[in-house]
């Protein structure tokens, strides 16, 4: 089984200590996001291929990523690098700061074990085309060598949360988002497929098929055959993935929970409040079973 950790919080950020105490156990709870069920995900090396870690600042688990490696499980790192300005994302790294950390990364366990995420490319009042054009390139230039891919992602109105952020703020201070037309946004995607190309990259696009068009690549981004090349080994592929047959990625399963997530961006799908999150973290106890408990325990399933 392939573990996510995690689409739903950044667990390398602020729940590393959490995640290595669920190691030394070899299990963790997890509750599905729908129904309320909770179920005991084992994480012992018996039960686990491999990680596939998310996350805007790896920097307090760097030590976590050696003590994965030393166990044996192969990785894969997520690491979303967008530079956006502080209205937009309050609490990441700056961008150096970040560069220096993926470099690291690939440096220590090679270029396959780590993925630059450019995403979301959400057009505001802010953020033009004009300037994720800008950014993208210079993101691109200082991890030249360091990165073979590059997943990019529109800002996706379809998430309920990602809607209610920004149009709160567009309320409160005169903030302006927009959902480009698909044509723009697959001409602007072969913009930055170049630019990808031109610093050793190849850009691959996250879900979104629509915007798909010739010379752009869909993404798999929990890839099994990715994982069994940096494990050295095969690791089964098991399809479609947790999004259904509209996803390309591998069955895997996810250990984090929503509204956790400490950073606070603004566009984001899995933090309804931010305040809230900020108070659930700094009452986590790491030394629990799950990351976050139900409101309300329903019926447990032994499924792992």
């Amino acid at each position: 089984m392939i573990i996510s950790a995690s689409s739903r919080t950044d667990i390398p950020a602020f729940y590393g200590d959490w995640f290595r105490n669920r190691l030394d156990a070899g299990y963790c709870l997890s509750i599905n996001a729908f129904n309320g069920r909770v179920y005991r995900v084992g994480l012992s090396p018996r039960e686990v291929d491999g990680f596939f870690f998310w996350t805007k600042n790896p920097g307090p688990f760097m030590d976590n990523l050696s003590d994965v490696h030393s166990r044996g499980f192969p990785f894969i790192v997520h690491y979303t690098i967008n530079g956006f300005s502080r209205l937009l994302e309050p609490a990441i790294p700056s961008v150096e700061a970040s560069v220096s950390h993926l470099r690291a990364i690939s440096k220590t366990y090679g270029k396959k074990a780590v993925i630059w995420r450019y995403d979301p490319i959400l057009i505001t009042c802010e953020t033009g085309f004009d300037f994720h054009r800008e950014n993208f390139a210079a993101i691109a230039r200082r991890l030249k060598g360091a990165v073979k891919d590059v997943v990019v992602a529109y800002a996706s109105f379809a998430f309920r949360k990602t809607r209610t952020n920004l149009t709160r703020a567009a309320r409160e201070i005169g903030f302006r988002f927009e959902d480009p037309h698909i044509s723009s946004k697959q001409a602007f995607l072969r913009e930055l497929a170049t630019i990808a190309s031109d610093n050793g990259m190849t850009l691959r696009l996250c879900g979104q098929s629509e915007c798909l068009s010739p010379g752009i690549l869909p993404a798999v981004c929990i890839d099994a055959m990715r994982l069994s090349e940096v494990a050295g080994r095969l690791i089964p592929s098991k399809r479609p993935g947790h999004r259904g047959k509209e996803c390309a990625c591998d069955y895997s399963r996810d250990i984090g929970a929503y509204d956790t997530c400490g950073h606070g961006c603004l566009y984001c799908y899995a933090t309804a409040s931010h305040r809230t999150s900020r108070l659930y973290h700094g009452q986590h106890d790491p030394k629990a079973e799950w990351l976050r408990g139900p409101r309300r325990l329903r019926k447990s399933s032994a499924a792992s």
